[in-house]
């Protein structure tokens, strides 16, 4: 009788062990898929980084718009939003004079080439130098909105706005202030 207990209980231990066995090695599998699914999410992520990037736009007026970036980011919600670094961006119109463009980021439209550039805005055009910290160019509307801390020089004056549009269709240029009593401030450099 002994023997016969011994033997179940051998037997139970030794079922036990299998399946123990069985467990851990389909919880390591399913931690390796889990793992392994981890590394292909940032291949995938790391995939969406463009390095030097470069868009290039004309239109039948003759009209080009030239962007370079050192990098880009594809947006993962908005697969027409490219996320940029280091932007530079060169406006030839062909009634007009050449318009440069630099800024820290950017945030580019592939599908209508409106770009929204940030942090340390600066536009050069004739002998004008436009800085702010926000720039709304639109090619569509052709339309160039620059804000936040805007300061314009030329040769001979300085001019300090909240807000600067530029109409690049027509050459109108808007200055204004945010709040109807603020005045902009302008300066003689002579």
């Amino acid at each position: 009788m002994e023997n016969k207990l011994a033997k179940r209980i051998f037997l139970l231990s030794f079922i036990l062990i299998i399946i123990l066995f069985i467990f851990f090695k389909s919880y390591n599998q399913k931690q390796i898929v889990k793992n392994e699914l981890e590394v292909v999410e940032e291949v995938i992520e790391s995939s969406n980084i463009i390095k030097d990037v470069s868009y290039n736009s004309k239109d039948s007026k003759g009209n080009e718009y030239n962007l370079t970036a050192s990098e880009g980011v594809i947006d993962q919600k908005e697969n027409n939003y490219i996320f940029l670094t280091d932007v530079k961006a060169n406006v030839n119109l062909s009634n007009y004079n050449f318009i440069e463009i630099s800024s820290d980021f950017g945030k580019y439209n592939i599908a209508n080439y409106d770009t929204i550039f940030s942090k340390n805005v600066l536009i050069k055009y004739l002998n004008n130098e436009i800085k702010g910290q926000n720039l709304e160019f639109s090619w569509d509307k052709g339309l160039m909105i620059i804000s936040t801390d805007v300061i314009l020089k030329n040769n001979k004056n300085s001019l300090e706005a909240d807000v600067i549009e530029i109409n690049i269709q027509n050459k109108d240029v808007k200055i204004f202030m945010y709040e109807e009593n603020d005045k902009i401030n302008i300066k003689s450099l002579n």
